[in-house]
């Protein structure tokens, strides 16, 4: 089946559900986005994403049934916290090469040593579960755990100008050690989560079963940022592109995306041929779903609009109207005022500046501040 970019990108809108009027009755863990987790970076993170998929929630009170980890590639993502073991489950790193890409430049020293990363993730876990008796600042477990591992864990930080563990490894232990972050804070505290399996600390075992279960991460991404390629779901993951071909789900098919080969689930052939469309502007977050995607090239074709809307630091939002990306937003607070910064990449329609109002004042809201 041949499908064009336009029916990617309004496919991907609602199935994602950035077309979902908000609901007041809507509990705060009813959506979509919240199977892949959602990123949570920065002021407009997890819930401004939540709030531009119909979800009443604001900037200012985190919702008792969300749970926020360091998860995929060792961002801070949100979860229904009820999904949180089958999290841990589904990060679990596919296999010893899977593990050693993921924690980068922490593979060489443990390797020298003789150290499997999937072994060392284990310990990792297990002693940080031990050192956290009740939340921590991340400082102060650094500090901890540095006392408590040997030499390949440990590397010389010239920024800090001290010694303490592999950043990746640190993070990426957490969810494995039944550790959550508390939200907002600032440098980040760490927290055992309530009723914790004791069987599932430490463990990075996988099932010989290729099926994750519910939150099964490549299932999640060809549904929500689908049609995609094995080598883009390997970039999303931190994995190698062998070990994900390996997993690749049984019922994904293959599609003509203007000329190039992707896949999609079966189940949403469907939506993606003829997907639900609804004019509609939305002042997405810098680490939005819809933004996060690897195929880069067909999300934004115009190359020179990459760097600004995906520089290597502080990234802009992105202004999503009818579908398209169609120029960046940057927050600009002043007092108890919002205001917005605005880059418009073609010229924009008297509707599409008026429904961006709409959106500051909605960003504003959700805040609690007022537009400026």
């Amino acid at each position: 089946m041949a499908v064009t970019r336009t029916q990617v990108l309004r496919y991907r809108v609602h199935a994602q559900q950035l077309d979902r009027a908000t609901r007041k009755d809507r509990r705060p863990d009813a959506a979509a986005i919240l199977d892949l987790g959602v990123q949570d970076t920065g002021p407009d993170g997890a819930l401004w994403a939540l709030a531009l998929r119909g979800v009443p929630v604001t900037a200012h009170d985190w919702p008792r049934e969300l749970a926020l980890a360091w998860t995929v590639r060792a961002s801070p993502h949100a979860y229904r916290r009820s999904d949180l073991p089958a999290v841990e489950k589904a990060l679990r790193p596919y296999s010893e090469a899977d593990a050693a890409k993921r924690v980068i430049n922490a593979s060489a020293p443990l390797a020298q040593a003789g150290i499997p990363v999937l072994e060392a993730l284990a310990v990792v876990s297990r002693t940080m579960r031990d050192v956290v008796e009740k939340p921590i600042v991340k400082g102060e477990l650094s500090t901890r755990m540095t006392a408590e591992m040997i030499e390949p864990y440990l590397r010389w930080c010239p920024g800090c100008k001290a010694t303490h563990m592999y950043e990746m490894p640190f993070r990426l232990a957490t969810l494995h050690a039944g550790l959550e972050l508390e939200p907002y804070t600032s440098p980040p505290v760490v927290r055992r989560i309530p009723r914790w399996p004791a069987s599932q600390v430490g463990n990075l075992e996988r099932s010989d079963d290729a099926d994750d279960g519910p939150l099964d991460l490549l299932r999640g991404l060809l549904h929500l940022l689908g049609p995609s390629t094995v080598k883009q779901a390997a970039e999303y993951l931190d994995s190698p592109v062998r070990e994900v071909q390996a997993r690749w789900p049984q019922d994904a098919v293959e599609v003509d995306v203007d000329g190039s080969p992707a896949y999609v689930l079966d189940e949403d052939l469907a939506a993606l041929q003829d997907p639900p469309y609804e004019p509609l502007v939305r002042l997405l977050g810098p680490y939005d779903l819809f933004l996060q995607g690897r195929d880069r090239d067909l999300l934004v074709p115009e190359k020179a609009h990459h760097k600004p809307l995906w520089p290597t630091i502080g990234r802009p939002g992105a202004v999503l109207a009818d579908g398209e990306i169609v120029g960046t937003w940057r927050p600009r607070a002043k007092g108890k005022q919002l205001a917005i910064e605005l880059d418009e990449w073609v010229p924009w329609s008297t509707r599409t500046k008026a429904a961006v109002e709409v959106e500051h004042e909605r960003l504003a809201q959700f805040r609690g501040v007022a537009p400026a």
